[in-house]
């Protein structure tokens, strides 16, 4: 049973990881040292709990939801962890910040890195939404100040004195091939012949430019990972690192149960990168897929025997990494890790209210961080509570295997985006699914706030408009079924459907395309709506790049804002538009 598993994890594990766990031979003039390493990823500014839940399998063919995150709660669920290892460090995986809840967006995340200061964060990689507002402003998250160089104003409630942790950039690489951050860090743990020093590398995936605003990395190049990683581990053994942990903001999925410990099936883009590194690397704690696993990639390729680790996204989970190093042969002898979830508060889902379980521990909020967490909720309570309309039912976002299509809320961001830009001639809009970061849950009475809103959309993309052909039109629909990254069936608004085989060969995978019920003409020209973000090839839709006649509209969040509010209750739409069929 996988809560049994979860429950006795670290027997569990000396199972799973095989003769990576089991320890090795070490030298008789000092004994191993342990050292906890406690991982994190994605956080995206979730300063309060997220309203989301880690499913569990419960071994009888069902699903236990546990709902986790919130700040506070993520800081005692660490100090937990500490309490285990008197030698510890703290590390993330990148997208500390931005595409984060409105009480730190409106702040430029200044609360969030005061958070992780808290915390105690040692070593955070940039990630690709580390470059959302700029180099200049994120330099500035990493040395203080109150110099402007975004639309808001920082320093506004506080003093804004910087990140107490590093960041790391081991792949960005300025003109003159200097990295924008410090490639590698050290910390080394105790003394005299008991003395171990874990170097850590830390960088973002080599796509960042497909992800991000090109005015934000002006200058910047994004280094091959595998090559990167393998130029600094010597540099680091060098320096007298007996342990090599690499901090990645990439990573892939697990199939089968829900299973925050499993690596079944693992697949992703981090998968080429790890199999071509180095030997010495003993730990890799990867992001961005906003998955949580824990695998002994052993298992995997028995050429690199090192712990493969990501604890999902929002602070929901937290990894907890046990080494075991030989301080006279400066190496690992053994290695253990597992994910805890940072069960916190009940919530309200798109399925009705969800409680705690007693199956996992429940953590108490840390009172510094709950206290200041709240000075900046209060201060965007003008913001967040702000009534904006009504919808007829919950819109949820699709997770997990779903999660590359729209679904209802996919349609309904598409429809609004397509109403806002009716004036610029618009007769399809498309919404990119992995775009949408949270379900639409109303009020009993149907109501929705600006949090509410601003939560499935906190990006403040500006929506495009340009002119395609029908055949343009087919061509981005496949790109998003290709077999290059996560595979993302565009939402479409009311009136364009198309259906699409998942066997057929990559770019020959759609069936049908309507419009109105009838066949899309590919020689005809079409007005087409998309956020700012695709319509700079972002999530690799580089067929919207370039096209003629673009003019801008609203914010995508204006856009969804106007389009609830245009009438007393709005209805989501539930139809299928995006389909898939087989042979």
């Amino acid at each position: 049973m996988l809560l049994r598993a979860r429950l006795f994890l670290p027997l569990a594990l000396s199972g799973l990881l095989g003769a990576c766990a089991t320890p090795m031979a070490v030298s008789d003039s000092a004994g191993p040292v342990e050292v906890g390493i406690i991982g994190i990823n994605d956080f995206h500014g979730s300063l309060e709990p997220p309203r989301q839940a880690v499913n569990v399998a419960d071994g009888k063919g069902g699903i236990v939801p546990v709902p986790a995150g919130g700040a506070a709660w993520l800081a005692s669920a660490i100090d937990s962890i500490r309490a285990r290892h008197p030698l510890s460090m703290t590390v993330s995986a990148g997208d500390m910040i931005s595409a984060s809840q409105l009480a730190s967006s409106l702040y430029l995340d200044e609360p969030a890195i005061g958070v992780m200061n808290r915390i105690g964060v040692d070593f955070n990689a940039v990630g690709n939404h580390e470059f959302d507002n700029g180099q200049q402003e994120l330099l500035r998250k990493q040395n203080g100040g109150c110099e402007k160089f975004t639309a808001k104003e920082p320093c506004a409630l506080e003093k804004f004195t910087g990140a107490t942790f590093k960041y790391l950039a081991a792949s960005t690489k300025r003109a003159d091939g200097s990295t924008l951050f410090p490639a590698t860090g050290l910390k080394t743990f105790g003394s005299g012949k008991s003395a171990v020093t874990i170097g850590v590398i830390g960088l973002t995936l080599k796509g960042t430019p497909n992800l991000v605003n090109p005015t934000g990395i002006e200058g910047l190049t994004f280094a091959d990972e595998a090559d990167t990683i393998n130029a600094a581990v010597p540099l680091l053994k060098a320096q007298g690192a007996d342990a090599i942990v690499v901090l990645i903001h990439e990573g892939g999925r697990t199939k089968g149960d829900p299973n925050p410990q499993g690596c079944e099936n693992f697949a992703g883009d981090i998968r080429p990168i790890l199999d071509r590194l180095d030997t010495r690397v003993d730990v890799v704690v990867s992001g961005h897929t906003h998955w949580a696993y824990v695998c002994d990639y052993a298992q995997i390729n028995p050429a690199k025997p090192f712990l493969l680790t990501s604890a999902g996204v929002y602070g929901e989970l937290v990894t907890d990494i046990t080494l075991q190093i030989d301080p006279v042969a400066g190496r690992v002898v053994s290695k253990r890790a597992e994910n805890v979830i940072v069960q916190s508060v009940p919530y309200t889902s798109t399925r009705g209210p969800l409680g705690n379980t007693p199956l996992f521990p429940q953590f108490q909020p840390r009172a510094d961080i709950a206290q200041y967490v709240a000075k900046y909720v209060e201060a965007s309570k003008e913001y967040t509570q702000r009534p904006i309309g009504k919808i007829d039912r919950p819109a949820p976002k699709n997770e997990g295997a779903e999660g590359g299509a729209g679904g209802p809320l996919g349609n309904l961001i598409a429809d609004a985006q397509l109403g806002a830009t009716r004036d610029k001639g618009a007769q399809i809009a498309f919404m990119n699914p992995f775009g949408i970061r949270a379900p639409l849950v109303p009020a009993a009475d149907g109501t929705l706030t600006f949090g509410d809103i601003y939560l499935c959309q906190p990006f403040g993309n500006n929506v495009v408009t340009e002119s395609m052909t029908g055949a343009q039109i087919k061509a981005v629909l496949e790109e998003g079924l290709d077999d290059t990254g996560p595979k993302q069936a565009l939402a479409p608004s009311a009136g364009f459907e198309f259906r699409y085989d998942p066997a057929r060969p990559a770019g020959d995978r759609i069936v049908s395309i309507t419009l109105e019920g009838k066949p899309l003409d590919m020689a005809k020209t079409y007005r087409v709506t998309v956020n700012g973000f695709l319509g700079l090839g972002g999530d690799g839709f580089s067929g919207f790049v370039g096209k003629p006649d673009t003019v801008t509209g609203p914010t995508d969040i204006d856009a969804l804002e106007s389009w609830i509010k245009a009438v007393p209750v709005r209805t989501v739409p539930q139809e299928v538009r995006a389909g898939v069929v087989k042979g």
